[in-house]
C-alpha cells in the first residue's frame, strides 16, 4: 500500500533509534525524509495519515547535517588549481572519495594561480548538486591572488596581483569570470579593495580576509562593505596585538553592523593552530567558527612530494610544507578528523562540533534554509556517526551514497 497519494507518490523513510541535532541539541526522535528533504511527522501523522514505507535502523547513532567544506584544494592526488586534461573528472574524483569523511557539499578552492589556470580551470567546475556519486559544488573559492606579498604564505609571489584598473575589471581579466564562485579571499588593506568587497557582495559572492597584513579598522571597513568570512583565522595574518588587533580582533569588533555575523574559518588539524589559540576563538566568538580542511592533493596519500597549483609541496608526517621550507601550505586532514580535534582540543560539546562543520558554513554563504540543519523542509543530506564521531553512513537528499 503506498503512502498517502494526495501529496506525492514518493516513498517515506524513516530513521529509528538516533539522536537528531536540531535546535543545537540532539533528540532522541526519529527522522522522516521523503523527496530528498526533511519532513514535518505532525504534519505527516494528522494531515496525511501517512507512514513509513522504508525504516532505518540507526543502531543508536547521532544524525548530523552533511558538512560542509569551504575551503579545499583537492585531494587523493587530485589538485584543483592544476589545468589537468579531466577538470571536471578531478573534481568529482574528490567529491566522491570526501563522502566518506561526512562531507555532502563543498567549495573546491584555487590557490594564487597565473590568469591561464583560472580562464581553463573555472569554467570546468559548474554549481551541482550532490548525490550517489559524490558531494555537491557550492561554487568555487578564489583564493588570491588579490593578496599580502607579506602574507603570502604558500602562495606563489610570482602571480600575486594589486587592483590596478580600481576595482572589478582587475577581478574579471584574471579570473575571466565569476560564474560559478561562491567566495573570494583577498587582502582588505589593498588599494581599491573596499569597492571590490561591496560589487562583489552585490553579486551574492561571499568575500573572506586572509594572507593579510590588516589592521583592524581596514578590516572592519571591509565587513562594512559587505565582507563577512576570515580565511584560516590566525594563519597568514598579523598575530594579535593588544592595541591593533588586526583582522583577528573582528571577533570582538563592536563595528561589526548589527544583525551581521563575521564567520571565521579553523584548521582544526592540529599543527596549523595551537589548541589554546583554538580555545581563544572559540570562547571568544562559538557562533563564528567554520571549520575548514585547507587539504590539498595529498590529502589520502601517503608521503612524499606532491603539488599545490605552482608550487612543490613535501609531506613529513602531518605537515604539508613548500618544499624545501618550513612554510605550512594546506593541510592533509579530513574534515570528519577536524571536527574530532576541534572538539578533543576546545573542549566543547558535541553538538557545537558538528554544526561548526554544517549549520556555521551554511550560515556563512546564506544557504541555511536548505543545507546545514535537519529542520522540516530542509534537504536531507546527513550523516551518521558514533559517539566518538566516526562516521558510519553518509546521505545525500535522504539517499545512502556512503557506508563503512
Amino acid at each position: 500500500m503506498p503512502s498517502n497519494k494526495s501529496v506525492s507518490e514518493a516513498p517515506i523513510t524513516q530513521f529509528i533509534n538516533c539522536r537528531i541535532l536540531r535546535e543545537h541539541k540532539l533528540h532522541r526522535e526519529d527522522l522522516w525524509v521523503r523527496d530528498g528533504k526533511i519532513l514535518d511527522p505532525e504534519k505527516l501523522f494528522f494531515d496525511e495519515q501517512g507512514y513509513a514505507d522504508k525504516r532505518v535502523d540507526c543502531e543508536g547513532c547521532i544524525i548530523a547535517p552533511g558538512f560542509i567544506d569551504v575551503q579545499i584544494n583537492g585531494g587523493y592526488g587530485v589538485d584543483f588549481s592544476q589545468a589537468s586534461e579531466d577538470v571536471t573528472g578531478g573534481v568529482a574524483f574528490v567529491a566522491k572519495k570526501i563522502l566518506e569523511h561526512g562531507v555532502t557539499s563543498f567549495c573546491p578552492t584555487l590557490v594564487t594561480s597565473p590568469p591561464i589556470i583560472y580562464h581553463k580551470v573555472l569554467p570546468e567546475v559548474k554549481v551541482h548538486s550532490g548525490g550517489p556519486n559524490g558531494a555537491g559544488v557550492l561554487g568555487v573559492h578564489l583564493e588570491g591572488p588579490f593578496i599580502s606579498l607579506e602574507k603570502k604564505g604558500a602562495h606563489p609571489e610570482q602571480y600575486l596581483r594589486t587592483f590596478q584598473s580600481g576595482g572589478i575589471k582587475d577581478l574579471l581579466d584574471t579570473y575571466g569570470g565569476l560564474d560559478n564562485v561562491a567566495m573570494v579571499t583577498l587582502a582588505p588593506e589593498l588599494a581599491s579593495s573596499q569597492s571590490v568587497v561591496q560589487e562583489l557582495c552585490q553579486r551574492g559572492i561571499t568575500v573572506s580576509l586572509g594572507h593579510s597584513v590588516a589592521n583592524l579598522s581596514q578590516a572592519e571597513e571591509a565587513v562594512r562593505h559587505g565582507a563577512s568570512f576570515i580565511t584560516h583565522l590566525f594563519n597568514a595574518m598579523l598575530p594579535f596585538h593588544h592595541r591593533d588587533p588586526g583582522i583577528v580582533g573582528l571577533l570582538t569588533s563592536d563595528q561589526v553592523p548589527a544583525g551581521r555575523t563575521v564567520y571565521y574559518g579553523m584548521i582544526a588539524d592540529g599543527i596549523h593552530t595551537n589548541p589554546a589559540a583554538l580555545r581563544i576563538a572559540h570562547r571568544a566568538h562559538p557562533s563564528g567558527l567554520v571549520l575548514v580542511t585547507d587539504a590539498i592533493a595529498a590529502m589520502g596519500l601517503p608521503p612524499g612530494r606532491h603539488t599545490l597549483g605552482q608550487q612543490v609541496i613535501e609531506i613529513q608526517g602531518l605537515h604539508a610544507f613548500v618544499a624545501g621550507t618550513q612554510i605550512l601550505s594546506g593541510s592533509i586532514a579530513t574534515m570528519d578528523m577536524c571536527v574530532r580535534h576541534f572538539r578533543q582540543a576546545s573542549g566543547c560539546s558535541v553538538e557545537e562540533a558538528l554544526e561548526a562543520a554544517s549549520l556555521h558554513p551554511a550560515q556563512l554563504l546564506g544557504i541555511s534554509h536548505r543545507k546545514g540543519t535537519l529542520d522540516y523542509g530542509s534537504d536531507a543530506d546527513l550523516v551518521l556517526l558514533d559517539d566518538a564521531l566516526n562516521i558510519k553512513a553518509t546521505y545525500i537528499y535522504g539517499k545512502e551514497v556512503w557506508r563503512k
